[in-house]
This record gives C-alpha cells, sequence and structure tokens, in this order.
C-alpha cells in the first residue's frame, strides 16, 4: 500500500494523539482513588497500547523507535498535546465566529484565534527545529 503525505501526516498525528491517551491515562490510573475507576484507565492504556501498533503495522513502523532520551521524549509528548489543545480551540473559537451575532463579539473571538494559531505555528515550529515532527 502507497501512502501520500497527507496521509502518512494523518496517520503519524493520530499516533501522537494514542500516544497521549497513554499516557494520560497511565497518570489517571495512578492518580484515581476507586479501585474501579483505576481498572477502567488501566484497560484503556491496554486498547490504545493496540491501536498505535495498529498505527505502527500501517506506517511499517516499530513501535518505541525514538530518537533522543526520556527528557526529549517527555518534551516532544508535551509539545504534540499542547500543540493538539491550540489545534483543538481554534476549531471551536472558529465556530464561535461563525455562529456570533454581534460584530465586536465576533472580532474579540477572532482575534484570540489569531493568537492561538500563533501559539500553534510557535510550538510547531519548536517541534520540527528539534525533529519532533517530521
Amino acid at each position: 500500500m502507497q501512502l501520500s503525505q497527507k496521509e502518512r501526516m494523518l496517520l503519524e498525528d493520530l499516533q501522537s494523539h494514542e500516544q497521549i491517551v497513554v499516557q494520560k491515562c497511565s497518570e489517571y490510573a495512578q492518580q484515581a482513588q476507586d479501585p474501579q475507576l483505576k481498572q477502567l484507565f488501566q484497560n484503556m492504556v491496554q486498547h490504545e497500547q493496540q491501536h498505535i501498533k495498529r498505527l505502527n503495522q500501517t506506517l511499517n513502523q516499530v513501535y518505541g523507535q525514538q530518537q533522543g532520551g526520556q527528557a526529549e521524549q517527555k518534551d516532544a509528548m508535551l509539545c504534540q498535546d499542547m500543540l493538539s489543545s491550540e489545534k483543538y480551540l481554534s476549531s471551536v473559537y472558529n465556530t464561535a465566529i461563525f455562529e456570533m451575532q454581534d460584530t465586536s463579539i465576533r472580532q474579540e473571538l477572532n482575534a484570540i484565534q489569531s493568537d492561538k494559531q500563533k501559539f500553534g505555528e510557535e510550538i510547531y515550529k519548536y517541534m520540527q527545529s528539534k525533529g519532533m515532527y517530521q
């Protein structure tokens, strides 16, 4: 199967999101007080790891092959999470702008959305410069 560059990027983006979910679920499992909730998060980790494995197979990659040490991997995970958050917030602002009647509020939301895009671009450029985003 031949993937286009865009398809590959989409699959790699999904893979990054799955890795973030695994990390969050692992951390939340440690923090949860209720044993049932703890077990739920632990089960989610297993399922999310299977998603990553399936994406890796699709991309012909071996899970866990990442460059750099643990500190670099942690920084990459932080960047990926924040970039995902900025992407999401930008899309939410976009919807709100289109559905807002008051022009001054639309302009204010547009300015905030522009900031979100700038922050996202800064994170993206940082990640690209550090080899975290190919």
